[in-house]
Parts: structure tokens; sequence; C-alpha cells
């Protein structure tokens, strides 16, 4: 399964509708709220680093599997944030293609990716 950023925003509004009187809804007032909620789900994340090491989220498949569980309740509220903010499926892929290629052509220690890849310049 390979979901896009359109579907897992579906998901994600569906499931805040079911529980919109427990969560009180996706309105921009509650974007920085959720955003409290991804950190602290980012913390789980890092705890997982900490107690279990990165050879286990590799190699052992329930540390991988509660890491992976993890991770996409981290996604489930940056969905969140977009949609409190109504940002689009497209405006969130327009940006990340904007900012990737930004980041390709960015110097690091005075050297382009490019030049790397290739030995000229851009």
């Amino acid at each position: 399964m390979d979901l896009k950023i359109s579907e897992m925003m579906d998901m994600q509004r569906q499931l805040q509708e079911v529980h919109r009187d427990d969560w009180g809804g996706l309105d921009p007032a509650r974007g920085a709220f959720q955003l409290l909620w991804a950190l602290g789900e980012m913390g789980e994340l890092i705890d997982i680093i900490k107690k279990k090491g990165e050879a286990d989220i590799m190699n052992d498949a329930r540390t991988r599997a509660w890491f992976t569980e993890e991770f996409a309740d981290v996604m489930m509220y940056m969905n969140d944030i977009l949609l409190c903010f109504e940002i689009s499926a497209d405006e969130v892929s327009r940006a990340y293609a904007g900012k990737h290629d930004y980041n390709m052509r960015r110097v690091y220690s005075g050297v382009t990716h490019h030049e790397k890849e290739d030995g000229g310049s851009l």
C-alpha cells in the first residue's frame, strides 16, 4: 500500500469527523494544539530509538512495527495541522517539490550536489 497525501488527508478528515465532539474539530485555532500533539508523538519515536536502538528498528519485527505505528501517529497529527489551516494536498505537494528542488541546488561545503555527481557545475 502506498497512500497519496490526498488519501491520508481524506482518511484523517473522516477520523476527525467521527470524533468531532470529543476532539473539538479542525479549525485554525486548533492547529498549534495539534502541533504539540505531533511533537509528543515525535518524542515517542525518540524514546524507541533510545530504548531499542537502530538495530532493533531495522531487524526486530515487533520494534519496527511499533516504530512505524508511532511514525504514523506523527503523520496523522501533521495531516490534522494541514486540515486545520485548510492547506490542500496540492499545496503541500507543490511546496515539497519546490523545497526538494531548492535543496538539491543548495551549496554544502562549497560544492553542490550536482557538482559532486557529474564533476561540473550548474
